[in-house]
């Protein structure tokens, strides 16, 4: 009995939709890059409930006949490619003929759609990959996608989607990466019938500003390189642009984005020695290759791609990025201390150079006893470099003691004196420890882990109602983020408010800070709430109680005193007493150790012949 059978294309569209539909980003970008493909010059992007419950992209590209609008929906239909060569010589988006038949294995979805030639155009609604009907309708040219209620019948799918702010977030990313190669094209972003973004056509360096701020213009580098293998443009940072988390950093090839770990490893090469170890820095590069030599046919998501000359590429990129930072000054010179060496005269053909002048000591002899001071004499002569202390002249009723070779009692004892004077209850060791003995022995305090949890617990206890104290700055300050940045920020409004935050959106992902919370107004607003952003997005949740612990966590950090910062007893004795007052004073928020005791028993053993 025959077992193999040809499975139902309907149940095949939906185990392809697994791979090609991930989450409501991966309809974004494949309609998105549908509409590039077709010619548009201006699209609007719909959402609500981040996709959950409508998709809507709309182009004013070539559009679709009647015929085309339904057999689209078909699988492995498409008009990039006919033969197999044509996977060689890739100049669109898409090519495979997946991603609509996949989107309507999964969910609703609705087509209107016209081309010029047509005075009427046609709407297709699909369900689940059946097709429900076709009719013609009056619309503009182009086409207008609606793809509602993603993975309806496909509940463990819908269910282990994330958070509305989580999946607004990688839309919003995979929005930006179409976006930043395609700066020609006007793109408009709405959410829950509210404006979020509107980017007109512009230029590709106004574009990256559009989208990140004018802030991250001013660190960026033109480069622009042409070889026979590559042509590389596009714009990389200065190095003091680095920092250790939070860079922008973009590679794309053949207007595709493209993740290329090997070719990021070749950029940071180029910046060797330049930043500190750890740090990234910002880059936005652009490849231009001969698509017989690269292969993007790997991944359904398109975003893996080999090369055929990779480690050539790799010179080629070190080389260019090093050509452009020596070009633009942006390598520290190379500077030599001077002090103390001679002056060099500069050369004149038509002058007279005078010989240097030497002076000589005729009565100098080496061998004779009165050359050199002797330092027995000198010695016995100390009193005379001192008359003030001899003559007593403002140092009546102190006594002034001669240390000999015949008293070393008494130069160590005065030196074991002075020690015991300067003991106190606590002692800091290398402006990161406290040294406290204890009963059982001696305990050892990491005094920023300390600070730490005694800033977060402050925090916390704020954002759970305790009053806060806001610190009023006298020339508020404005600072721009990203769209994806700005929509994390405007989320966590609350929790910033409750700890002393004064935030006022200006739109365009820029906010005037009007006040800090009270001791952290010498701490850049800027910096501050990026780390804050970047802490919020380790996690990807939006979860109110997660995201009240990384904000007072990330605060506390950049508020707590640093490694190596002196403090007094006072200062000390008020740190510990502050710290045992905590529920746990023994761990930070994220686990790390605060205080050790090192016992009486483990310090004798240590002494033991």
């Amino acid at each position: 009995m025959d077992i193999i059978h040809l499975l139902p294309d309907a149940v095949a569209n939906q185990i392809a939709a697994g791979e090609v539909i991930q989450r409501p980003a991966s309809v974004i970008k494949e309609l998105i890059e549908n509409a590039i493909d077709a010619g548009a010059s201006n699209i609007n992007v719909v959402l609500e409930d981040a996709g959950r419950t409508l998709i809507q992209v709309v182009d004013d590209g070539k559009g679709m006949s009647d015929t085309d609008a339904r057999l689209a929906f078909e699988r492995h239909a498409t008009s990039k490619i006919k033969k197999a060569d044509d996977l060689f010589a890739l100049k669109t988006m898409g090519f495979r003929g997946e991603a609509l038949p996949s989107i309507a294995a999964v969910a609703h979805v609705k087509l209107t759609t016209r081309t010029i030639e047509n005075e009427l155009g046609t709407q297709v609604e699909i369900e689940g990959s059946r097709i429900v009907s076709q009719e013609p309708c009056a619309c503009p040219v182009g086409a207008n996608f609606e793809v509602r209620n993603l993975f309806f019948n496909v509940p463990a799918r819908r269910k282990f989607l994330k958070s509305n702010q989580t999946e607004l977030n990688n839309i919003i990313q995979e929005f930006e990466r179409i976006a930043l190669v395609n700066p020609s094209v006007a793109f408009t972003l709405h959410h829950n019938g509210s404006l979020v973004t509107q980017l007109p056509s512009a230029p590709l360096r106004m574009r990256i500003s559009n989208i990140f701020g004018r802030k991250l213009n001013e660190q960026l580098l033109d480069i622009d390189v042409d070889t026979t293998l590559i042509h590389l443009k596009g714009f990389v940072g200065k190095p003091d642009s680095s920092k250790k988390k939070g860079c922008h950093q973009y590679l794309f090839v053949n207007g595709r984005f493209m993740r290329h770990p090997y070719f990021a490893k070749a950029i940071m090469e180029a910046y060797d020695q330049l930043i500190p170890t750890g740090e990234q820095i910002p880059y936005f590069l652009y490849f231009e290759v001969d698509p017989a030599n690269i292969d993007v046919n790997i991944h359904p998501t398109k975003t893996e791609v080999k090369f055929e000359n990779e480690q050539a590429i790799w010179q080629i990129i070190v080389a260019a990025i090093r050509e452009v930072l020596g070009r633009f000054s942006a390598v520290p010179v190379l500077e030599f201390d001077t002090e103390g060496c001679p002056e060099i005269p500069i050369f004149q053909e038509h002058g007279n150079i005078a010989p240097p002048k030497l002076e000589i000591n005729s009565n100098f002899n080496p061998f004779t006893k009165n050359s050199a001071p002797s330092p027995s004499k000198s010695a016995n002569r100390w009193e005379a470099l001192y008359p003030d202390v001899m003559t007593g002249s403002g140092l009546e009723g102190y006594e002034v003691t001669e240390i000999t070779e015949e008293e070393p009692e008494t130069l160590y004892a005065s030196q074991e004196e002075e020690t015991i004077e300067m003991s106190s209850e606590h002692i800091q060791l290398q402006g990161q420890y406290i040294l406290t003995p204890v009963r059982s022995g001696m305990m050892i305090v990491n005094q920023q882990r300390a600070h730490i949890r005694i800033l977060y617990d402050k925090y916390r206890g704020q954002m759970d109602g305790q009053p806060v104290s806001t610190q009023g700055l006298l020339f508020p300050e404005v600072v721009q983020f990203s769209i994806a940045d700005a929509l994390l920020l405007e989320e966590a409004t609350d929790e910033l408010k409750a700890l002393g935050f004064e935030l006022s959106p200006l739109g365009g992902g820029s906010f005037a800070v009007n006040g800090m919370p009270a001791g952290l107004e010498d701490i850049q607003p800027t910096v501050l709430l990026t780390n804050i952003i970047e802490s919020i997005k380790d996690k990807s949740t939006c979860m109110e109680a997660d995201i009240q612990h990384r904000l007072a966590l990330t605060i506390a950090r950049s508020a707590a005193i640093v490694v190596g910062q002196a403090l007094t007893n006072a200062e000390m004795d008020n740190l510990i007493n502050q710290l045992f007052a905590c529920p746990n004073p023994n761990h930070t928020p994220d686990g790390k150790l605060i205080v050790t005791i090192l016992q009486y028993a483990d310090i004798e053993r240590m002494f033991k012949a």
